[in-house]
């Protein structure tokens, strides 16, 4: 296992103190109000403000994204905004949406209430196949200059050789978890010539419905982290949920309200058992990376244990077989 990194405990020595100082050295007021918000990979609380609604103060974990990469994300986000896209941007302050505190780099966002998405409702699938659409119709609009590209070789290869390496698979399945991850990266090299060179845009990246709100008939998209280049399928298919039957009159409804704004290539449908398996190794690579972080201690007490790791390997030679299927079946009216 890895010796402990600056990045695994980069949080340690952050208090509250800290936090309110950060947000009140952009001239707010804080009331001493302070709540701890669900993320990990960063540090993200809920901030009281005397006579005014609260903030939600965002730190970046230190040595994950270059400074240019952060900003690039918050212009992005401030874009979006512009096109009248319901995200949720950083305030600027002086100009500037990235501050720093001590060692810590970060950002104050507008607190904005709501609950995850119902994926059984319909019509709502409908409404954010509309919002993706219009994402990707300013994410089509340039490049990323300091933002990574989700592919084969950055969630699959990099994350395969990261556990292997740091000796998180047990001596009992590195055979095992070697050979699927050899047949798992053929079957994504195959999804990816069937789905003919599918055009790359700048994407949510992570586009599940823990970073939607939804408040009354009001969706707002939230946490660009992650925010990558990629297929336009990458920001759809976790909307996904249940059995090939269930999940088809789900990407019909997705779809409908998307090509309301944008044309969708259907020969993108190839890429979504490839896009969930890299997804299920970067997750298990992330974790990995992180678990000297107390904080994933907490949050994923059945991590990095035999049974856990069994079945990741099932999980991806059920992925094999899946990439190996005909993809979903939709057809534009």
């Amino acid at each position: 296992m890895p010796a402990a990194t600056d990045t695994a405990l980069a949080y340690q020595d952050l208090v509250p103190d800290d936090v309110i100082a950060a947000v009140e050295s952009l001239g707010l007021r804080c009331d001493g109000r302070l709540l701890a918000l669900n993320s990990y990979e960063n540090r993200v609380y809920r901030a009281g403000i005397e006579d005014a609604a609260p903030v939600v103060a965002k730190f970046y974990r230190p040595g994950r994204w270059s400074d240019e990469a952060i900003v690039e994300e918050h212009d992005f986000a401030a874009e979006l905004a512009a096109a009248d896209v319901p995200v949720v941007p950083p305030i600027s302050h002086g100009g500037r949406t990235l501050h720093k505190r001590g060692e810590f780099r970060f950002a104050v966002y507008p607190c904005h209430g709501g609950r995850a998405p119902e994926l059984d409702d319909m019509a709502l699938l409908t409404q954010l196949g509309r919002l993706v659409a219009r994402i990707h119709l300013q994410g089509a609009r340039t490049a990323w200059r300091h933002r990574g590209r989700i592919g084969l070789e950055t969630y699959g290869t990099k994350s395969r050789d990261y556990l292997l390496a740091a000796d998180f698979i047990p001596v009992e399945l590195r055979d095992a978890y070697a050979g699927v991850c050899e047949h798992a990266f053929a079957g994504i090299r195959d999804c990816e010539a069937r789905a003919g060179g599918a055009r790359q845009l700048r994407l949510h990246g992570d586009l599940h419905p823990g970073n939607v709100l939804v408040l009354g008939e009001q969706v707002h998209i939230v946490d660009l982290d992650d925010t990558l280049t990629g297929p336009a399928v990458q920001d759809l298919w976790m909307f996904l949920s249940g059995n090939r039957d269930e999940q088809t009159p789900q990407l019909a409804r997705l779809l409908e309200g998307y090509c309301e704004f944008r044309e969708f290539d259907a020969q993108e449908l190839h890429l979504v058992e490839a896009l969930r398996t890299l997804r299920i190794m970067h997750h298990a690579a992330w974790l990995a990376r992180r678990w000297r972080d107390p904080a994933f201690h907490i949050a994923f007490p059945w991590f990095n244990t035999r049974r856990y790791w069994d079945e990741h390997v099932l999980a991806l030679r059920e992925q094999v077989a899946l990439m190996e299927d005909w993809p979903l079946e939709w057809k534009q009216r």
